[in-house]
């Protein structure tokens, strides 16, 4: 099998060739056929996230093994099952769940595995879909996707269940209380759609690109805010008429952090959810003054994927722009590149044989 791997010490992928797995146990091997690319490849890619004045954390202090094989929206059809893999079908297609964890500690056992401290995400810790082939550890993570166009169903994996994480810790508020959401990519742009499609109307979408709010808007954003000025807090506030019930920021770095808090109503909820990096300084004062809550937000669960694609399924969220592209050493490469340099508007979804 070829796979589009980044090896040790390096920030460029190779194509490589590997043995194809043969499923053991209850593994469950799949042909990928859609690969999404989410922005964190950059960073793994990168090999590390910033963290401020506390310097990198780089993916080797992590325990990462190399070559690392990216990609975890994931696509495909079944080849091959182990012997206790029991109900699995070859030839279904199938959405992977790809935020697996240890399966022992409390917060797998509680059905929270996006939360293991020892997770062994695939795309990450595991081989992911940059390949032909993906090796999944057991068929309960694998979802039906019924008539659901299968480069849409694969951003549910990341871009869609992440959304639908965040906003479910912000959620329920009254209709026309403000929502910030800052960064009006991929999983902004998500977030932006499952707001407006569970029912909240007030929805401030903030982004650097005009073609970003230009599609945020389409999608149900009923102000938006363009973050080229000094002052991103009071442009948000000028736009929202006053502080906000709510922030959720896919960007989260030294700039949309401060202004995220500085927005924030008395009792007001920030989720913090991207990995641009920095660091965020609060007036301990004014954190107990105003009672706002702080919270990070990292994908979602197992079950919670299972409601988004049946929110996709019934034609509750309306589908972002998906950008196509192909599941090969250029257009991996290519697709972190564009990703990297910011005003994707959508997301990129690569194509298998």
């Amino acid at each position: 099998m070829r796979a589009f791997a980044v090896a040790e010490g390096s920030t460029a992928l190779s194509e490589m060739e590997f043995p194809t797995p043969a499923p053991q146990g209850t593994e469950v091997l799949l042909r990928v056929t859609r690969s999404g690319v989410c922005h964190t490849d950059t960073h793994l890619r990168a090999g590390y996230y910033d963290l401020g004045r506390r310097g990198k954390l780089r993916l080797t202090d992590r325990g990462i093994p190399y070559p690392l094989t990216m990609g975890h929206e994931v696509v495909g059809v079944v080849e091959a099952a182990g012997p206790d893999a029991g109900g699995v079908e070859t030839g279904g297609t199938r959405l992977v769940y790809p935020w697996i964890g240890c399966g022992e500690c409390g917060a797998c056992l509680a059905g929270r595995e996006n939360a293991c401290p020892q997770g062994r995400n695939l795309g990450v810790a595991r081989p992911g879909g940059y390949a032909d082939h993906i090796l999944v550890p057991h068929p309960r993570y694998l979802l039906d996707i019924g008539d659901l166009d299968p480069s849409w169903a694969a951003i549910m994996a990341c871009s869609g269940l992440t959304a639908y994480g965040a906003v479910s810790k912000v959620l329920p508020l009254p209709p026309d209380a403000p929502v910030v959401v800052t960064g009006a990519g991929g999983v902004g742009l998500t977030a932006v759609a499952t707001l407006r499609a569970l029912g909240h109307r007030a929805v401030c979408a903030v982004d650097r690109v005009e073609a970003n709010l230009a599609v945020a808007r389409d999608l149900g954003a009923s102000m938006t805010v363009a973050a080229t000025g000094e002052d991103l807090a009071g442009a948000v506030l000028a736009a929202t008429g006053g502080p906000v019930a709510a922030v959720i920021d896919f960007v989260n770095n030294e700039l949309t952090a401060p202004a995220g808090f500085d927005v924030l109503a008395k009792g007001g909820t920030m989720v913090q959810v991207g990995l641009f990096g920095g660091e965020l300084t609060i007036p301990t004062a004014l954190l107990a003054l105003k009672m706002v809550t702080v919270q990070g937000s990292f994908v979602g669960t197992l079950p919670e994927l299972g409601e988004v694609l049946d929110l996709a399924k019934r034609g509750v969220v309306p589908r972002i722009p998906v950008i196509d592209g192909e599941l090969s050493l250029k257009g991996v490469t290519d697709s972190l590149d564009r990703l990297a340099a910011g005003g994707v508007a959508g997301r990129i979804v690569l194509k298998g044989e």
